[in-house]
């Protein structure tokens, strides 16, 4: 077992480190955050990071990205976040690659992936819908039926990060409404958002304020047939193999939110007084900032095992989805405690600490809830399934 970082991974931590700390400064965040006319990553921000490798930097070579590794991908996105996760969404992206390169035609790799390498694109995942977001094979209504070389595309998506600012939307949609099991039933298609009948309403969140969540409509929209992504009513099975990497980026996103806490209270614990001394020493808040350093290191671990993993092409359902069960909870459990520790100047909006508690609410029901996680677990350790 090996445990150590390679001195690439070692440099590109660091580099992503003096990015944030030159790019990304707490003042340009807070702005962020509070502003609601300022939903994402500044462009000029983005394109930084693309020529220093950090943004789509899994963009394989042969078109035009760096080739860098799952491994690579999950350093950046915990050491973007431990500023702010709605940074390290906006400097995302390799989920869309991994779509694109495993089910895309040639021509549309050809299409997107340059593209992407160069920050000319990006995509927005249209899943969730007004019915319910985990249980996709029930919830999904939209339809799109075949007239001559299109498609046209009717329902409803919401809570679609990203819609307001990305060019295309990539949308499951049912494909054909007679087949007896629902996964048998739908497609997935590039939709450019700019299209007659597309619109999109932007949504106000407590949580993740940067990283803008939107409504879309689709009322008679037409689309190409040469936009369908993969094969016809096989959409759903294009999307499982995105799971495991999802969880595991939601889990270094996570891990970089609840270490960005827990550096602010043990600042704060260092520097406050009362009674006449530093309150980091009464036992209570040490034992609170041992168990955030404790918990932290246990989900960072887990992290990078199911990365690890994953980068070598070995089963890992168990280990990614337990990975961003468990960090995904220790981000609220750290926030909440780091809230507890700055106490009244916690709550005030110039603090630092509420948004991170802010922000950690939504990872404990997205982008799978930890009850269904939970429930995909019993299931892989031989339970009856209960759902």
């Amino acid at each position: 077992m090996d445990f150590e970082f390679t001195e690439s991974q070692k440099m590109l931590r660091s580099s992503v480190r003096e990015f944030v700390e030159r790019e990304l400064p707490v003042d340009y965040i807070r702005k962020w955050d509070a502003d609601e006319n300022m939903r994402w990553l500044d462009l000029g921000i983005h394109r930084k990071a693309i020529q220093l490798g950090f943004a789509h930097g899994s963009v394989p070579k042969e078109y035009g990205g760096l080739g860098g590794s799952f491994i690579d991908e999950v350093i950046t996105v915990e050491e973007v976040s431990r500023r702010s996760p709605c940074a390290a969404f906006g400097l995302g992206g390799g989920m869309f690659v991994r779509l694109i390169h495993a089910h895309a035609s040639e021509e549309q790799k050809n299409n997107y992936l340059p593209k992407i390498a160069r920050g000319e694109i990006g995509f927005c995942i249209g899943l969730t819908e007004p019915a319910g977001g985990t249980d996709l094979l029930g919830a999904i209504s939209s339809t799109a039926v075949a007239d001559g070389d299109e498609y046209v595309v009717n329902g409803q998506k919401i809570y679609i990060t990203g819609a307001h600012v990305a060019p295309y939307i990539c949308a499951l949609v049912i494909t054909d409404k007679a087949a007896p099991k629902r996964h048998k039933a739908m497609s997935l298609f590039f939709i450019d958002l700019k299209s007659k009948g597309v619109e999109v309403k932007p949504l106000h969140k407590l949580s993740m304020r940067g990283s803008g969540a939107n409504e879309v409509f689709f009322t008679d929209v037409r689309v190409p047939k040469s936009n369908m992504l993969g094969e016809l009513n096989k959409g759903f099975y294009s999307l499982v193999t995105l799971l495991n990497p999802e969880r595991i980026i939601c889990a270094a996103t996570t891990v970089g939110l609840a270490q960005g806490a827990y550096e602010l209270a043990m600042d704060y614990a260092k520097s406050r007084t009362a009674f006449g001394k530093v309150i980091g020493g009464f036992q209570v808040i040490q034992h609170w900032l041992a168990d955030m350093a404790i918990e932290i290191e246990m989900g960072r671990l887990m992290t990078y095992k199911a990365a690890w993993l994953f980068e070598n092409d070995k089963p890992c359902w168990f280990e990614a989805t337990a990975a961003k069960i468990c960090t995904s909870e220790t981000a609220v459990k750290t926030t909440t405690n780091a809230m507890e520790i700055f106490a009244g100047a916690g709550v005030m909006m110039e603090s630092d600490i509420q948004r991170y508690f802010r922000d950690a609410r939504q990872f404990t029901f997205a982008p799978i809830s930890n009850e269904m996680g939970r429930n995909f677990l019993g299931e892989l350790l031989g339970l009856p399934r209960s759902f």
